[in-house]
């Protein structure tokens, strides 16, 4: 196991990307931390990594209140001595353009999609500097790399996580740190479901995975939980700063 005895902190965990991350993790030795604001969903995948042999536990945190994201941290690194890796997963998906976005859900974006990686990584990193090394990875989107149609919140923010990621990664290599992002691609799960309403719904979404992205196809949660492994491991102990876009294809075609 790659990840043997090592403490793992994942946001958004309580379903979807967020949930195969963390499950993979812990099968590879990792003992996962489960954030999410949803405390069912949350304790789900918390039951459902220790059946299956891993170790894992809940801190339901709305990791856009800084003082509760504090305490949960520093709770982590007080119980256990340390903390490898730092996944900020946790994100919204607003649809609308410049003048059809409401401004609340444009500030709600870049509080969970920027802001709220700015912090939880912001928190972790003196304990990582005291140890010498450590992992951050943050979620962005192939749409941090792209134009995404009438998605002005949500794009603006993933370009952003992919220029804070880079910085960091310039800042704190030295400490023996290393900051990467993931950029997924069209994946199943329900987090796409503003999108597919104002593409015109399922039959819509369908016909423009299979004409955009090469492989024709939506990705399936193990295989961007894949990328996340490699990401965090030693597997990649020599990236740094760069953003994987796991896509099907669709940002070469």
């Amino acid at each position: 196991m790659i990840l043997r005895d090592r403490v793992a902190i994942v946001t958004g965990a309580g379903s979807g990307i967020g949930e195969a991350g963390a499950a993979i993790l812990a099968r590879e030795g990792a003992h996962v931390v489960v954030i999410d604001i949803n405390a069912e969903n949350a304790e789900n995948v918390v039951d459902r990594i220790c059946k299956a042999g891993g170790h894992a536990e809940i801190a339901v945190v709305d990791v856009t209140d800084d003082e509760a994201l504090a305490a949960s941290i520093s709770s982590v690194a007080a119980r256990h001595g340390r903390i490898d890796i730092l996944h900020n997963h946790a994100g919204a998906q607003i649809a609308g353009n410049l003048e059809q976005v409401p401004v609340e859900g444009f500030d709600r974006s870049w509080s969970l999609n920027v802001r709220a990686h700015f912090m939880a990584s912001r928190l972790v990193m003196p304990v990582m500097k005291a140890a010498g090394r450590g992992v951050i990875l943050n979620t962005s989107s192939s749409s941090g790399v792209l134009y995404d149609r009438e998605m002005i919140a949500y794009t603006t923010t993933k370009h952003a996580v992919i220029a804070m990621t880079r910085q960091m990664a310039g800042d704190y290599a030295r400490f023996g740190i290393r900051v990467n992002a993931l950029c997924p691609g069209w994946v199943d799960t329900p987090f796409n479901e503003p999108f597919i309403g104002q593409m015109g719904g399922r039959s819509a979404i369908e016909a423009y995975v299979q004409q955009q992205v090469p492989l024709g196809r939506w990705a399936d949660v193990e295989e961007i939980a894949e990328s996340i492994l490699f990401l965090v491991s030693d597997r990649s102990s020599y990236i740094t700063g760069q953003a994987l876009v796991v896509d099907g294809g669709e940002t070469i075609s």
